[in-house]
């Protein structure tokens, strides 16, 4: 393999990653704080909460199989910069997770409200990954933009901690 070829293959491993983190980072406030009320209420739908919180790693696991395919097709349709991959990544997540939504609005025992909150949210975090997949393809530095996502992440985390401190999201305990 040539070098061009293999720094071609590490870059977009690393853009990759970049947008996985930023889904990860949205997801935490999206699920921890925005949605949390959700996952406390008695459902047959949803699994009870600690079984739930154990098989977390594999729902980002999900989410590593969608920035690949994000990026994936980002760089096959040549969709560049910020303004683009954002644009790109809502189109994504919106077809992706209004298909799912409807699917399981058919065969399950899902809230309307949990869907509606996974289809809003879900759709905004390929759009958050999208903008960072295409400032990177569009030249950005990936310094700069793994920096960025340290903050989205950092900063998800307090304002779900602020949202759990001052009662507006319920807080879980173990």
């Amino acid at each position: 393999m040539s070098r061009e070829v293999t720094t071609s293959l590490t870059r977009a491993a690393l853009i990759v990653t970049l947008c996985w983190l930023s889904m990860i980072g949205c997801d935490f406030l999206l699920h921890g704080g925005l949605l949390a009320t959700f996952y406390v209420q008695p459902s047959p739908f949803l699994l009870p909460l600690k079984q739930a919180f154990r098989l977390i790693p594999l729902g980002y696991v999900s989410f590593l199989l969608l920035a690949i395919l994000l990026v994936w097709l980002m760089l096959r349709l040549d969709v560049r910069g910020g303004r683009g991959g954002i644009i790109f990544g809502v189109k994504l997540g919106a077809l992706i997770w209004g298909a799912l939504v409807l699917g399981l609005m058919s065969i399950s025992t899902a809230s309307a409200g949990l869907l509606a909150g996974w289809f809003v949210g879900q759709t905004i975090e390929l759009g958050v990954a999208g903008a960072f997949a295409g400032g990177a393809l569009g030249g950005a530095r990936l310094t700069r933009l793994f920096m960025t996502v340290i903050a989205l992440i950092f900063f998800s985390i307090l304002i779900t901690i602020a949202l759990q401190s001052l009662g507006l999201a319920p807080s879980v305990r173990m």
